[in-house]
C-alpha cells in the first residue's frame, strides 16, 4: 500500500495537469493545407511544441503578452482556449485588453460585480460602453469568459482625449530601448504602411508618438496588474523588438515576460518578434488601401 500511494498521486496529478479544453475548429478559409497549419514553434530553441507543451511554458511567465491579428476569428477562439487552459495551470491574476480604454473600467468594475452578485447585467456591450471598432462577435466570448472569473478584467489602452493630447503635443518618451532609432524607423514603416502612403508626412511624428504612448501604457498596466497577467494585443503592440516589451525593460522590467503570436500561415515570425508562435489559417486577403480616398 505504501508503494502505491505515491503511484496513485502521480497518476492523479497527471491526469489533472492533461485535463485541457479541447482546441477549437479552424474557422478561417485561407491556408488549410499549409505545411506550418497549426503548429507552435518555441522561438528560443527552435522546438517544435504542442500546445499542451506551450501552456506549461506560458504558465510559468508573470507577464504573458499575446499578439493578435483583430479580424481572425482563430486568434480570438485560441485566445480564450489559452485563457481557460491556463486556467487548470495556476490561479490567473488578471486579463488586459487593448480593446478596453480607462474610460471604460468603472463600467467593466460594475458589470463583474453584477455577474458575481448573480444579477443579469443586460446588454453587454452597452452595459461596458464597448468600442463599435473591435467586432463584440469576435470578442464577445472571451469578454463573456472573463466577466465572470474571480479576476480583475482590466483597461490597457489609452483613451480617446488622451490620445488626442499626445497627438496635439507629443511628450518626451523615457528609456533607451524603445527610442532607439531603429524601433522608431520600424514604427514609422509599418505606420505608413498601414495607412497606406496617404498620411502627409508632417503628421507621422504625432502619429509615432501615439502609438509608442499606447505601448508604454500597456507596459504600465501590466506592470500594476495583479500577477500572472495577460496581456492581448494587436501584433506590433506585442513585439519584442518594437512594442510593449522594450517598455517593460524601460521601466525595470527585465525578463520576467513572455510573448507569443498568433500568426496567420505564410507569415513567418522570427525569435527577435517573440518567444513562441502559433500558425492559424488565414482570412481572404482585403485591400485595405483601396478604401482610402486618393
Amino acid at each position: 500500500m505504501r508503494m502505491l500511494l505515491p503511484l496513485l498521486l502521480a497518476t492523479l496529478l497527471a491526469a489533472c495537469q492533461a485535463s485541457l479544453p479541447p482546441l477549437p475548429a479552424w474557422q478561417s478559409p485561407e491556408g488549410r493545407e499549409h505545411a506550418e497549419l497549426g503548429r507552435v514553434h518555441d522561438l528560443r530553441t527552435g522546438q517544435q511544441l504542442t500546445p499542451e507543451q506551450l501552456v506549461d511554458r506560458l504558465a510559468e511567465a508573470p507577464r504573458l503578452l499575446v499578439g493578435e491579428r483583430h479580424d481572425n476569428p482563430d486568434h480570438h477562439a485560441l485566445q480564450l482556449w489559452l485563457l481557460r487552459a491556463l486556467e487548470t495551470r495556476r490561479e490567473q491574476g488578471s486579463l488586459l485588453l487593448e480593446m478596453l480604454t480607462p474610460d471604460q473600467q468603472q463600467r467593466v468594475d460594475a458589470v463583474r460585480g453584477k455577474i458575481a452578485a448573480g444579477e443579469d447585467p443586460g446588454d453587454l456591450p452597452e452595459a461596458l460602453s464597448w468600442k463599435k471598432g473591435w467586432d463584440w462577435t469576435l470578442y464577445g466570448p472571451l469578454v463573456r469568459h472573463a466577466l465572470a472569473r474571480p479576476y480583475p478584467l482590466l483597461a490597457a489602452n489609452l483613451d480617446r482625449p488622451q490620445m488626442l493630447r499626445i497627438y496635439r503635443k507629443q511628450p518626451a518618451l523615457r528609456g533607451t530601448l524603445s527610442t532607439a532609432e531603429s524601433v522608431r524607423s520600424g514604427l514609422l514603416t509599418q505606420i505608413r504602411v498601414s495607412h497606406c502612403d496617404k498620411l502627409p508626412a508632417s503628421q507621422l511624428p504625432a502619429m509615432l508618438a501615439v502609438q509608442q504612448q499606447r505601448d508604454r501604457r500597456m507596459a504600465e498596466a501590466l506592470l500594476a496588474a495583479p500577477a500572472p497577467s495577460l496581456l492581448l494585443a494587436g501584433a506590433f503592440h506585442v513585439r519584442r523588438d518594437l512594442g510593449v516589451p522594450l517598455h517593460l525593460r524601460d521601466l525595470g522590467a527585465e525578463a520576467d515576460s513572455l510573448v507569443l503570436m498568433l500568426e496567420e500561415v505564410g507569415n513567418p515570425v522570427s525569435g527577435a518578434e517573440a518567444d513562441f508562435v502559433w500558425y492559424t489559417p488565414a482570412q481572404p486577403e482585403r485591400d485595405y488601401c483601396a478604401d482610402f480616398a486618393d
